[in-house]
């Protein structure tokens, strides 16, 4: 074993290859770091003061969307600079800057401390959008899909793990070491980047840099690029729609017999494993029948296992239905980051990559109200339905602007 991990370390690489390695584990990371305090940020809020059971749910809920509101907005400025001054200088940036944000949180006193802190890492947002650029940019296009499909199961390993890992070190040591803990790796992930991510950037000299509109104008066919940033609004909503009320559908289909915290747990991670394995393999297949073969077949593929998860009766098939969503998610997910890549020119490609961030975190807040307004007026199956419909929605238009796209 240890000789193997001494090869690996070791491998010579392309430079492409370097990056992806890098950047996988930074965007690991970054995953994790946005994902390990669910388990306990409540309990966290909960020692900053004397609340009510009514003013901690307020408290938890800002403190965890004021991360995602700052990063929708900030995102396309970072992504600006990102072309003038380079993709990489974006990432050291946003990893430096989580580092001493999340290092800090272990240090506060109130929970407006926290919730200041939470805000200011939205504006330290960036690493996974502009890791994508660099590596769509160093990366030959003919290996697009499968190194942007890698790259994305390092965010959503991340993003899995997290929540295990952060309750582990929460219930080892403390609430305040985990974010010092935390911080101490994003730092690594610093240096790594720093001294290991090589770009090949030469910025274009202009007076200025380019407006919102010359952005535009500089992509080949705008509609397709803005039906993938609609695309990965809709699949974060849909992951997320479920996120209030899962633990409440999971007791149902239980009968409130067993153990409904546990299950809820598995049934939470287990689209997240599915995604991991297949992303990499589903990316590179769309290197060779097409990408939006691949798109297509994972948007049919979710409506189909989104519709009857609102009708089952054991929460072992609503975990198995979970799993299959989470490959829908493997064949989607990098296939838009695939598309985006191919129709973005290399000078436009980080603020691309940026407004794409900001759609994602868009989704991620919009998914759960959709689901809490959706299961609060009708019933918890209810959701699945509202969400295979916005997908459906989704597919059809994703059809009409690349049928257009191939028309010209």
């Amino acid at each position: 074993m240890t000789s193997k991990i001494k090869q690996f370390i070791l491998k010579k690489r392309a430079p492409w290859e370097q990056n992806l390695v890098v950047l996988w584990f930074g965007t690991f990371m970054a995953g994790m770091a946005f994902s390990e305090v669910m388990p306990f940020l409540s309990l966290y809020v909960d020692t900053l003061g004397q609340f009510s059971k009514q003013q901690l749910s307020f408290y938890s809920g800002i403190t965890y969307s004021a991360t995602y509101l700052v990063t929708a907005f900030v995102s396309p400025l970072w992504g600006k600079l990102a072309d003038t001054k380079g993709r990489k200088l974006m990432i050291l940036r946003a990893s430096l800057g989580m580092a001493f944000v999340i290092g800090a949180m272990g240090l506060v006193q109130n929970i407006w401390q926290l919730i200041a802190l939470r805000m200011i890492q939205g504006f330290f947002s960036g690493y996974i959008s502009n890791a994508n650029a660099l590596l769509a940019t160093e990366t030959p296009k003919e290996k697009s899909g499968l190194a942007l499909g890698t790259l994305s199961t390092g965010y959503v390993s991340g993003n899995l793990i997290g929540p295990l890992l952060g309750g582990i070190l929460a219930e080892f040591f403390s609430y305040r070491v985990t974010f010092f803990i935390t911080g101490a790796v994003l730092l690594l992930v610093f240096f790594l980047s720093y001294f290991f991510v090589h770009e090949h950037f030469h910025p274009v000299e202009r007076a200025k840099p380019l407006s919102t509109r010359e952005v535009i104008g500089k992509l080949q066919n705008p509609k397709v690029v803005f039906g993938m940033f609609f695309t990965t609004m809709i699949i974060q909503a849909s992951n997320n729609s479920i996120t209030p009320i899962l633990s409440l559908y999971v007791r149902q289909l239980m009968h409130s017999i067993g153990p409904v915290t546990l299950m809820a747990g598995v049934v939470a991670a287990i689209p997240g494993i599915a995604t991991l394995f297949s992303a990499p393999r589903l990316g590179e297949l769309g290197d060779h029948i097409g990408t939006e073969k691949i798109l297509s077949i994972g948007f049919i593929f979710a409506i189909c296992m989104y519709i009857p998860m609102a009708f089952i009766n054991s929460v072992w098939l609503l975990a198995f239905f979970r799993f299959m969503v989470g490959i829908s998610d493997g064949a989607m997910l990098p296939a838009v980051q695939a598309i985006l890549s191919k129709r973005s020119p290399a000078e436009v490609t980080g603020r691309v990559f940026s407004w794409n961030q900001s759609f994602q975190a868009l989704g991620n807040m919009s998914g759960p109200l959709i689901g809490s307004a959706v299961s609060g007026t009708f019933d918890y199956g209810s959701v699945f339905i509202s969400t295979s419909l916005l997908v459906a929605v989704n597919f059809i238009l994703v059809q009409i602007t690349t049928r257009l796209e191939r028309k010209h």
